[in-house]
């Protein structure tokens, strides 16, 4: 479906939605308020569907507007980038990259990257949803963001998903316990003390529950968290054990908490780029997904060190 409208209807409405006021968006669009109503209008008409409730005090989007505003807010942002290309300034400025990141790869691992990309590009600004796997996905397939680091998404026909890692669960546990002192713990090893896990609504918590369920293995929990942050912290406080992937722990040496391989059946979650299928990116985008993709796989300039799993046939 093709929508027929001009980036000043856009525009009118982000700013309308932004300020809750008519009259101050006609005000800093320098246009009256009966004409910026008429660019609301052509806009729902577009749409199909009314974007803005308005009422005596007040203008609120609507369920419709609401989800379109993060697609028009970055139509805009991308206009307003490609400008300064027209222009010939190709320092970047004005670009802006936007993705959706699973946490631990947010906190972890994604900083060194956007500080290596700064120093090539530092006019390029980032706006980065650190979300849950099923609503970096959502992000994805509604076009809030460019592309996404997920582990789901491999299985829909309408999306890319470019493999990088293979993420395995590991056991926490902190140095002075007694399964710090196993090389490697099994699942049997692990049923034998308090478990922090977190909440079944969480895409890590399905993933490793399917997977064990299939070789008729199943964890008693005695902890349940939402954020694996948080499982962390109950562990560092000698509360329980956990398990969870590696890269949701610390990649360094840690003076309290160590982690420890879990014998066969191993479980692990496939790390990938995901973006909408035959979705171009913007040229700054594409540049930080190729500097993303070479440090993920090469350990030494910062990437995880997790396992690279074999190319998949073409």
């Amino acid at each position: 479906m093709s929508i027929n409208c001009e980036i000043l209807d856009l525009r009118a409405f982000l700013l309308v939605a932004d300020t809750r006021s008519f009259h101050r968006a006609a005000e800093a669009l320098h246009v009256s308020q009966p004409a910026l109503s008429r660019r609301i209008q052509k806009l729902e008409h577009a749409v199909g569907a009314p974007l803005l409730e308005r009422t005596t005090r007040s203008v609120a989007p609507t369920a419709v507007g609401q989800n379109l505003l993060p697609l028009v807010r970055r139509m805009i942002e991308e206009f307003d980038g490609s400008l300064f290309s027209s222009r010939g300034v190709d320092d970047g400025r004005g670009s802006q990259v936007t993705i959706a990141c699973l946490p631990t790869a947010a906190f972890y691992f994604l900083p060194s990257v956007i500080a290596r990309f700064h120093e090539d590009h530092p006019n390029v600004r980032f706006r980065i949803l650190d979300i849950p796997a099923t609503e970096g996905l959502q992000a994805v397939e509604r076009g809030e963001v460019e592309f996404g680091v997920n582990f789901m998404g491999a299985s829909d026909p309408e999306l890319e998903f470019d493999v990088l890692v293979e993420d395995p669960f590991v056991l926490a546990c902190r140095r002075d316990h007694p399964l710090a002192r196993k090389r490697r713990v099994t699942w049997h090893d692990i049923a034998q003390h308090p478990l922090i896990t977190v909440h079944r609504t969480s895409g890590n918590r399905t993933l490793l529950d399917g997977a064990l369920a299939r070789e008729n293995l199943k964890l008693s929990w005695f902890y349940e968290v939402t954020h694996l942050s948080t499982s962390l912290g109950l562990v560092e406080a000698g509360v329980g054990i956990s398990v969870l992937p590696r890269m949701a722990t610390p990649q360094e040496e840690h003076s309290i908490l160590v982690t420890r391989e879990i014998a066969p059946p191993v479980v692990s979650r496939t790390i990938g780029i995901v973006r909408r299928r035959g979705a171009m990116l913007s040229p700054a985008a594409e540049r930080f997904l190729q500097m993303l993709k070479s440090t993920w796989q090469d350990p030494a300039h910062g990437g995880p060190a997790m396992t690279r799993p074999p190319r998949r046939p073409a």
